[in-house]
C-alpha cells in the first residue's frame, strides 16, 4: 500500500532547521493553537496536498550534493509532523537508505508509547523540540493544551538517547518570566541529550495570516522580542556546556 501524507509546502534551502542546508517539508495539520504561531495556515488537518513518500523523496534527492557539502539533510516540520508518523517514518527510512540526515521539528505533543512514533524515531537523527512553556497551565493558555505529554516526550527522547536541539520562543509578557526560565533550566539539567538551545524571538511576520484566515489574534499589542529580552533569558537558560544562539 502506498503511504501518503498531507503536506503544506516545501523549502529547498533551509538554513535554520538543523545542521547544514536542509530540505524542509512542512506537514499539514496541528492540534496546538499557539497564540504566536506564524503558520496558522498549517493548522487545518483537511488542508494541504496529498503526496506519496516517493514523490517527496524525489524532491529531496535533487539536493543530495548540497547535503553532502554542508552536512545537511531533510527536516520535517509543520504543522505538527508527529500527527503523521507513519508517513514520515517511511520517508525517513528511505532517506537513511540514501545516506540523508533526518530531523523532526516538533512541539512534542505525542504519545511516547506509540508504536508509530517510536518507529519514526528509529529513523530520526535529530529532534528540534519546541517547548512552548514549562508551566503546564501557562502552556495551556498559550497553546490550548497542558504540557505533560510534551515533557514526557522530552524525557522519552533522553531515554532513547536521541540528540535534541531545544527551541524556546521568547514572547514578552508570556514566556520570559524569570521563575519560569529557572524552572525550564532545571528540567533541561535532568536531560543528557540536549546538544543545543535556541532562543527564538517572538515576531509578528505571520500576523497577516491570522487576519486573512479570520482568526482572533490576541497579540496585536505585544511587541516583538528584542535583544535585551533574549539576553535575559539566555543568562539563565544556557548551561556553559551547551552550544547556544
Amino acid at each position: 500500500m502506498t503511504v501518503k501524507g498531507r503536506v503544506h509546502s516545501f523549502e529547498s534551502f533551509g538554513t535554520v532547521d538543523g545542521p547544514g542546508i536542509r530540505f524542509v517539508v512542512f506537514m499539514q495539520g496541528c492540534p496546538f493553537r499557539c497564540l504566536y504561531c506564524h503558520n496558522p495556515d498549517t493548522w487545518n488537518f483537511d488542508g494541504g496536498t496529498w503526496y506519496s513518500v516517493d514523490e517527496v523523496l524525489s524532491k529531496v534527492k535533487r539536493y543530495l550534493p548540497y547535503f553532502k557539502n554542508s552536512g545537511g539533510g531533510i527536516t520535517v516540520s509543520g504543522g505538527e509532523p508527529l500527527t503523521q508518523p507513519e508517513f514520515i517514518a517511511e520517508l525517513f527510512k528511505k532517506c537513511k537508505q540514501e545516506g540523508i540526515h533526518t530531523a523532526i521539528d516538533t512541539n512534542g505533543f505525542a504519545d511516547s508509547s506509540s508504536h508509530a512514533v517510536n518507529t519514526l524515531l528509529d529513523y530520526t537523527d535529530l529532534v528540534l523540540l519546541d517547548i512552548k512553556h514549562i508551566d503546564s497551565e501557562k502552556h495551556k493558555s498559550l497553546t490550548g493544551f497542558t504540557n505533560e505529554k510534551v515533557l514526557e516526550f522530552a524525557q522519552h527522547l533522553n531515554e532513547r538517547k536521541i540528540p535534541v536541539w531545544l527551541r524556546y520562543v521568547v514572547v514578552p509578557g508570556l514566556t520570559d518570566f524569570k521563575t519560569d526560565i529557572i524552572k525550564l533550566r532545571k528540567f533541561i539539567d535532568g536531560l543528557s541529550n540536549i546538544e543545543k538551545i535556541e532562543t527564538l524571538p517572538f515576531h509578528k511576520m505571520g500576523e497577516y495570516k491570522w487576519k486573512k484566515l479570520n482568526h482572533d489574534y490576541k497579540l496585536y499589542d505585544t511587541s516583538p522580542a528584542n535583544e535585551n529580552h533574549i539576553e535575559e533569558v539566555r543568562k539563565i537558560l544556557y548551561p556553559d556546556k551547551l552550544k547556544s544562539q
